[in-house]
C-alpha cells in the first residue's frame, strides 16, 4: 500500500473515504509541474516553428496521466468508485500504466484488460505498479472483457466511453490551456495547427473544444488529428458512419477498430491518415533529433506535423505547429527500438 493510501480514511467510513481520495488526487495535481514544450529546429522549414509538448514527463510516463486522473475523479464524484473496490479498464498500455499508478496511490486493486500483442514493457510497467493484466487475444474483445470484470463488481473507468466528458475542456489546467500558455512568448504564439492522435478521442475533443471556446486567443488555430492504419477514425470523420469496423491499429494507444463515443468528429478540422511504416520511421528520426526515445504514436503525430509544414511552406505561409510526445520510447525497446524488429516492418 502506498504512503498516500495509508493516509486515507478507513474503508468503513464511506463518504469520508471518497473525500479523502479526492483530496489525495488534488494534492497529487498540485505537486505535479507542467510538462515541457520542446522546440524542434528543422532547417527545411524556415519561418515555421515546430514544438512538441513532452507528456512523457508525467509521473506515470505519458499523456494518459492527465486522463487517468480525470477518470478517477469522474468515478469518485459520480459515486461509482468506493473504498477497496477493484478498478478495471480496457487499454493497450499507457492509459493502463497511468491508471495503475493512480490506483496504487489510492490503495485500490487494478486490472488492465489489454490486447495480447501489447508491448511487453508496458505489461511489466503495469505489474510493477501492482496492477494485474488480463491479456485478450482478439483486440476487438477488450471492452467485453472489461465489462465482464465490472459485472463482478469492479469499477469500469471506461476511457473510451467517458474520456471526453471526464476532462474539463474549458480550462482547469487541461492540455490545451497549457499549450497556449507556454506558447505566449514564442515568435508565433497562436499555432496555425495543433496536431494530435486519437485513441479514446478525449485529447482531440478537449483541444478542439478549447480552441473554439477561447476564440480570442485561438482565432486561427486549427486541429489536425492523425490516424494510423487499421483505424476507423479517419473514415468516420469523412463519412459520419457509426457502424465502421477495422482490424485495429498496430500503433499502440491510438486508432481504434470501431467508432468510440469519446471521439468527437465535429471539433476536428483535418484528419491525416498515416502509414505504420512512416510512423515507426518518424519516431526513430525524432528520437535522434531530440536525443531521447519517443513512442510510435509520437512518430504518427510527427508525420502529420511534417505534412502540414510542407503545405504551409508551399503556400508561402509562416507560423507555428504544436504536437505531443505521447510517451517514452523506453517502453518499446522490444519492438520499435529493436533493430531486427524494425527491419521486419519494411523499413
Amino acid at each position: 500500500m502506498s504512503i498516500a493510501a495509508e493516509l486515507l480514511p478507513s474503508p468503513s467510513s464511506g463518504r469520508e473515504w471518497v473525500h479523502g481520495a479526492l483530496e489525495c488526487l488534488a494534492q497529487e495535481a498540485a505537486r505535479s509541474a507542467d510538462t515541457h514544450l520542446l522546440k524542434l529546429d528543422l532547417p527545411a522549414f524556415p519561418g515555421i516553428d515546430i514544438y512538441l509538448k513532452d507528456e512523457s514527463a508525467h509521473p506515470s510516463g505519458s499523456l494518459k496521466h492527465r486522463l487517468a486522473r480525470s477518470l478517477f475523479l469522474y468515478a469518485l464524484c459520480n459515486g461509482r468508485l468506493h473504498a477497496g473496490q477493484t478498478v478495471v479498464d480496457a487499454s493497450s498500455g499507457s492509459t493502463a500504466i497511468s491508471e495503475a499508478w493512480f490506483a496504487r496511490l489510492l490503495g485500490l486493486p487494478f486490472i488492465a484488460v489489454m490486447p495480447a500483442g501489447t508491448a511487453p514493457g508496458k505489461v511489466r510497467d503495469v505489474q510493477a505498479l501492482g496492477g494485474r493484466c488480463d491479456l485478450v487475444d482478439d483486440p476487438a474483445e477488450v471492452l467485453a472483457a472489461a465489462n465482464a470484470h465490472a459485472a463482478r463488481g469492479a469499477c469500469f473507468l471506461d476511457q473510451f466511453g467517458l474520456a471526453e466528458r471526464a476532462t474539463d475542456w474549458r480550462g482547469n489546467n487541461n492540455i490545451a490551456e497549457s499549450i497556449l500558455g507556454q506558447m505566449a512568448r514564442e515568435r508565433s504564439p497562436e499555432p496555425a495547427w495543433i496536431v494530435c492522435s486519437a485513441g479514446t478521442g478525449g485529447t482531440s475533443a478537449t483541444i478542439g473544444r478549447f480552441i473554439r471556446y477561447h476564440r480570442t486567443c485561438c482565432t486561427r488555430t486549427r486541429l489536425a488529428v492523425v490516424d494510423p492504419e487499421g483505424s476507423v477514425f479517419a473514415e468516420h470523420w469523412e463519412t459520419g458512419r457509426e457502424d465502421l469496423t477495422a482490424r485495429g491499429s498496430r500503433i499502440e494507444g491510438i486508432g481504434r477498430p470501431r467508432v468510440e463515443p469519446s471521439f468527437q468528429r465535429h471539433v476536428i478540422d483535418r484528419m491525416i491518415p498515416v502509414s505504420d511504416k512512416d510512423s515507426f520511421a518518424a519516431a526513430r528520426k525524432v528520437s535522434a533529433e531530440l536525443g531521447k526515445r519517443v513512442g510510435p504514436s509520437t512518430g504518427t503525430n510527427m508525420v502529420g506535423v511534417l505534412t502540414l509544414a510542407d503545405e504551409m511552406a508551399a503556400a508561402g505561409q509562416q507560423g507555428s505547429i504544436v504536437s505531443l510526445i505521447c510517451d517514452s520510447g523506453e517502453r518499446y525497446l522490444d519492438t520499435l527500438y529493436d533493430d531486427a524488429w524494425f527491419a521486419n516492418q519494411g523499413n
